[in-house]
């Protein structure tokens, strides 16, 4: 039976890190990228389909089981004052019956870092760290920094950028249409 993997990519200074919701090895995708395995939450999981479909601007990782050295290289980058604002990017990859890569991984969800914590925990068989990475999307940003709100061309644009396997933003031409809608709520 072919399965579906979530993919992590966070693009860091000192490097490119890309994770695998599971557990195992490494995880080879079509292109030859290299993944390393971590444990996402349910509570995560909820959250990135949430995102996918659209329906979160901000997204609350929690990656377990990250290795050492990995830890090490993302607290450098938190030490350095580099980690706020690195893309942040959710794929999912088709894999076959083999659980091998089937074509190239689809972008699902981009967003930029906007906070990280880690947790580090000592047991005899060595440290384990925890990182919770805060992941915020721009595309639900409607406004802009002076405060001023997005036409509707500009908003298309930007939304291309952000998210560009998504559908065409169509939010700015809907909105006006609601204006002289009646809610009724409840309606019995």
């Amino acid at each position: 039976m072919a399965s579906l993997r979530v993919l992590c990519q966070v693009e860091l200074p000192s490097g490119t890190l890309r994770f695998w919701d599971g557990s195992g090895g490494p995880f080879i995708d079509a292109d030859g990228e290299i993944y390393r395995s971590c444990v996402l939450t349910e509570d995560a999981l909820a959250q990135i389909e949430a995102a996918i479909n659209a329906e979160a601007f901000t997204l609350s990782l929690v990656l377990s089981g990250v290795d050492g050295a990995t830890s090490d290289a993302v607290w450098a980058d938190y030490q350095d004052g580099n980690i706020v604002g690195s893309p942040f990017r959710i794929l999912l990859q088709k894999c076959d019956d083999f659980e091998q890569p089937v074509g190239s991984s689809i972008v699902k969800f981009t967003g930029t870092v906007s906070n990280l914590n880690f947790v580090d925990q000592a047991s005899d068989t060595g440290v384990s760290s925890t990182i919770q990475v805060d992941v915020a999307n721009r595309f639900t940003l409607r406004n802009v920094t002076s405060g001023a709100v997005l036409s509707d061309v500009d908003q298309r644009a930007r939304a291309k950028i952000l998210n560009p396997s998504a559908p065409d933003d169509q939010f700015c031409e809907r909105i006006p249409g609601l204006k002289d809608r009646t809610i009724r709520w409840p309606n019995w």
